[in-house]
């Protein structure tokens, strides 16, 4: 597909990219609530729990998938806003968290990581079993936009119930991208994330304390060597070199058959160039690519309540949901 021209216009105030990261992760309110939380019984033993929001007509047939991004969960401000938009137009929303992302650890020594898209899998198999929806749609940021991509070019087909779906601020190369993450200019954000992240072992490391030492835990001084410790080992890859080339969603992305709209900011100090694939969508007939020149990590701030992917999101699913 042609590369889409952007019709994002910042506010002035947030053409900075650390401004408009920061404003829309930490700063923005959405007045929405979940209507309930399920647990979902995963086939390896596991648990994750889906945070479920309706519309006032509860009779519809379309749903949307949402996944989250590295440390998140499904309350974040970005989530919440993606669901409001689409319950107000009549569709069931379905907010994945993580495994060990909804404020209880999981019972796997494993979690979860930027291609663990089995769980991913087994929610859009159970929403099928669960209300029979004739149209699923897909939205994901940042580290689970790297998710749904890789479950949407990774398998010959996905059900034909999955119609399209929409990425946000996603770092196609993950390695690249950590690398980028990793510069002084993000050194703020490396160390939310590594700061959440440790947290997170040393709380596996109570219930496991035969798989991780507290002490390696403490002595993790990057997002690199988290994952070298735990994402890489724990989920069956000899390091993280080996995680970040097989999970990295940039070799899966011209096996995409659905429609896929995927929207990076020129300005993300989080992606690398690789996070721009502008040959593979110049030459999919699904994929779609829009890069406004600014917007940062998520944070597409417009004048009203909506961000700027939320409207993007809906022009894109709902024209194509008809």
């Amino acid at each position: 597909m042609p590369i889409l021209d952007s019709s994002y216009h910042s506010p002035l105030i947030f053409r900075s990219a650390h401004l408009s990261t920061i404003y829309a992760a930490l700063l923005r309110k959405v007045d929405f609530r979940i209507s309930k939380r399920e647990r979902l019984e995963l086939s390896d033993g596991d648990f994750l729990d889906l945070d479920w929001c309706y519309p006032l007509n509860k009779n519809t047939e379309k749903l949307l998938i949402v996944t989250h991004g590295l440390a998140g969960n499904a309350q974040r401000p970005y989530m919440l806003g993606m669901a409001k938009s689409f319950t107000e137009k009549g569709w069931d929303v379905a907010l994945m968290n993580f495994r060990s992302c909804s404020g209880e650890l999981n019972r796997l020594y494993r979690s979860y990581n930027a291609g663990a898209t089995e769980d991913l899998e087994e929610v859009v198999t159970h929403a099928l079993k669960k209300n029979k929806y004739r149209h699923i749609s897909l939205a994901g940021f940042s580290l689970g936009g790297n998710l749904l991509l890789k479950y949407l070019g990774e398998r010959n087909t996905v059900p034909t119930e999955v119609k399209s779906a929409m990425a946000v601020s996603v770092p196609c190369d993950l390695g690249a991208s950590l690398k980028e993450l990793n510069k002084n200019h993000n050194f703020l954000y490396s160390r939310r994330f590594l700061k959440n992240l440790k947290e997170q072992l040393y709380e596996r490391h109570l219930a496991f304390p035969g798989e991780i030492d507290k002490n390696d835990i403490a002595s993790c001084n990057s997002l690199l060597a988290v994952d070298e410790l735990y994402t890489s080992k724990a989920h069956g890859y000899k390091d993280a070199a080996e995680y970040y080339k097989k999970c990295s969603c940039l070799q899966f992305l011209p096996h995409i058959k659905i429609p896929t709209l995927l929207i990076n900011a020129e300005n993300d100090s989080f992606l690398s160039p690789n996070s721009y694939p502008v040959k593979t969508a110049k030459n999919s007939s699904f994929l779609y690519l829009e890069i406004p020149k600014y917007g940062g990590h998520v944070g597409f701030i417009q004048k009203g309540e909506k961000y700027y992917h939320e409207k993007r999101a809906l022009e894109f699913i709902i024209d194509r949901s008809q």
